[in-house]
């Protein structure tokens, strides 16, 4: 089934949407809360919670991108489950790690203008990842995205952990330098 007909089930408020979202983007959204959560049940839980999170937005919410939609939920959802369950211990660190690696590249945004920072912010951020190579794309997106830890982009690339490591420091150079040149930061 296609994205346009899973919304319009949801619009329609059919029951068969959550099936299909499930069937469809299941695993995509296990595998994103996964990597966040290190815990197979609370990873289990956030997606269910993604499914209601839809269900309870669609509508008035139309996605362009069904999978971006669900993924945006099932981040935020995980963020804070992982926040909650004092994350160190649960989830090796990596969440904290990726994201502090982030800190010197991306201003802190509080105030009545961040969700227009917000919008500028990721429309800079992805234009500056059109730069780039396909490869360093899919490293930072599931790096900081994804928050796939450094081994596993290693292992998916077939390349060492240090080589991921140099892309990525590389990369968050370039985008800060990106960001400052388009009056980001």
């Amino acid at each position: 089934m296609n994205d346009i007909m899973i919304i319009d089930l949801y619009y329609s408020r059919n029951e068969q949407a959550i099936k299909e979202t499930d069937i469809k983007y299941g695993k995509l959204c296990f595998n994103l809360a996964d990597n966040i959560l290190r815990n197979h049940q609370d990873s289990e839980e956030c997606v269910n919670d993604t499914f209601l999170g839809a269900w309870n937005s669609i509508p008035p919410q139309k996605p362009e991108n069904l999978p971006v939609y669900l993924g945006k939920i099932t981040r935020n959802l995980a963020l804070n489950r992982y926040k909650r369950n004092s994350a160190v211990k649960r989830g090796s660190g990596q969440v904290e790690i990726a994201l502090s690696e982030l800190e010197n590249c991306i201003p802190d945004q509080t105030g009545v203008d961040k969700t227009v920072e917000e919008k500028l912010l990721a429309a800079a951020i992805n234009r500056f990842l059109h730069t780039q190579s396909k490869i360093k794309r899919n490293i930072f997106v599931r790096r900081y995205w994804y928050l796939y830890s450094i081994k596993e982009i290693a292992d998916a690339y077939e390349m060492s952990e240090s080589k991921v490591k140099s892309v990525l420091f590389r990369m968050r150079y370039e985008l800060k330098e990106h960001l400052v040149k388009e009056e980001v930061l």
